[in-house]
């Protein structure tokens, strides 16, 4: 599950200085080699509202929560900046590996939180759709509570009006009520593997993890690691913010996010084994009326971080066309238009699983793995036996690797999506096999087929 992403810190457009992109010529601090715990990458008149630890340690929990782990690079990145003279994932880019590094880049941090974007959508499409089903007395095929008209409405009613915020202070208590709600659907998922597990048939090599395929599910933990993309932006949001900080913010987050990571993986898998969806929601039954109710918590809480991803998608565009400053006006045209464009293509993809693949291998891996790690070994002038240097050295092949094959593995050996679809354990004559041989599993795995077909 994912449950969380991205923010930006924007300021009105005559102190919109920490969102230059590649038209910025002077940097906000002094290039400096060694990394000094009372360095700090802003100047305090660059941002006169900053916000407090506990707000921006929940804006990184919210941007990686169920997206899982922030791992080494994220430090490394703020350690890039420091030695570039940087405060922006773009211009550290652009200082390392001109105006090539920075178009490419500014293309993944676009497409990586766009994509990101419509996969909300998507979640929040089915998720809330089962939950307006159970209401007593609602026609489940009323227009009204289907995912086209719940993908527009949310949109219009709360997505876009948070989209329309400049500064990501103001998002902060957002992120407090969705790491909240998020906790809360955990305690759910817990309960549904001790009540419901045991009477879900196992797979066939269920327990079997060194697989072929395993990297495409690398792809898919890169789409939920990643919070690169706007460290840069949560750094700038702190009271004074130190490169000793920043690592304690992230450890703290990753402490609390690899918890619930943990947990929500290991009882979504536990519960269904090799019929665990891409959206895990999508498992459940629909007349498990404590499961609605964990839908319902888990489409607000897409719908209250899905304006972070836009906040990034803005930012870059705001920098490659507008030299990093938005007016009003504009500021609201580019939201419309960015919203506009990802609901229009949500309405179109109902499949999860490939979207978070795609976007896991072609724009999450090359922010997490591979640009940190080049930036940092072109710029720092520590020996190779450096620590850093040892972790980046391993990181950069990693990433080149999962990228290509998992681009490939993708294409060719796709995720099945049973979108829309009861699956087959739900229904009460499937019950009596559970707990059956793998001979009878395949079996009734191939009966459920055709009972999901007559129901629909």
């Amino acid at each position: 599950m994912r449950a969380g992403t991205r923010s930006q810190h924007l300021l009105p457009p005559q102190d919109n200085r920490a969102a230059m992109g590649y038209q910025r010529q002077d940097p906000v601090i002094p290039p400096q080699r060694d990394l000094d715990d009372r360095e700090t990458l802003v100047s305090e008149h660059e941002y006169k509202e900053k916000t407090c630890q506990s707000a921006a340690l929940f804006n990184v929990v919210n941007s990686i929560i169920g997206s899982g782990i922030i791992d080494f690079s994220l430090i490394l990145l703020i350690k890039g900046g420091a030695l570039s003279g940087t405060d922006t994932y773009q211009s550290l880019v652009n200082k390392t590996f001109g105006f090539p590094g920075y178009i490419l880049l500014s293309v993944l941090q676009f497409l990586y939180p766009f994509i990101a974007m419509i996969s909300y959508n998507i979640i929040a499409g089915d998720t809330l759709s089962k939950v307006f089903q159970r209401i007593p007395g609602v026609d489940p095929e009323n227009v009204f509570i289907g995912r086209h008209f719940i993908i527009g409405l949310s949109t219009v009613t709360f997505t876009l009006p948070l989209s329309l915020y400049r500064n990501i202070a103001k998002l902060g208590k957002v992120s407090l009520i969705s790491t909240g709600l998020t906790t809360l659907i955990l305690g759910i998922v817990m309960a549904r593997a001790i009540s419901l597990g045991p009477h879900i048939p196992k797979t066939e090599d269920a327990w079997v993890f060194a697989k072929p395929n395993a990297i495409q599910a690398v792809g898919v933990m890169s789409f939920a690691f990643i919070c690169h993309h706007n460290s840069f932006l949560v750094y700038s949001s702190l009271e004074e913010p130190t490169v000793a900080k920043w690592s304690r913010l992230i450890h703290m987050s990753i402490v609390i996010s690899v918890f619930i990571c943990i947990f929500f993986a290991t009882c979504g898998y536990l519960t269904f084994t090799g019929f665990t969806q891409g959206d895990l929601f999508e498992n459940y039954c629909r007349n498990d009326d404590l499961v609605t109710f964990g839908r319902f918590c888990y489409g607000v809480t897409v719908i209250l971080t899905y304006p972070m991803e836009c906040f990034v998608t803005r930012e870059v565009i705001a920098n490659v066309f507008f030299g990093g400053n938005l007016s009003s006006v504009f500021h609201i045209v580019v939201t419309v238009m960015v919203i506009t464009v990802a609901t229009l293509v949500s309405l179109l993809i109902d499949c999860l699983g490939i979207v978070l693949e795609l976007n896991g291998v072609l724009c999450a891996t090359p922010l997490i793995f591979i640009i940190p790690s080049a930036c940092y070994l072109k710029l720092s002038e520590e020996p190779r036996t450096h620590s850093d240097k040892i972790m980046s050295y391993v990181m950069l092949p990693i990433g080149a690797a999962v990228m290509v094959f998992g681009f490939v593995m993708a294409i060719t050996n796709p995720q099945d999506c049973t979108h829309g679809q009861e699956m087959f354990y739900c229904f009460p004559d499937n019950f009596s096999l559970t707990n059956t041989s793998e001979s009878h599993i395949q079996q009734t795995t191939q009966l459920s087929i055709l009972n999901i077909s007559i129901f629909q």
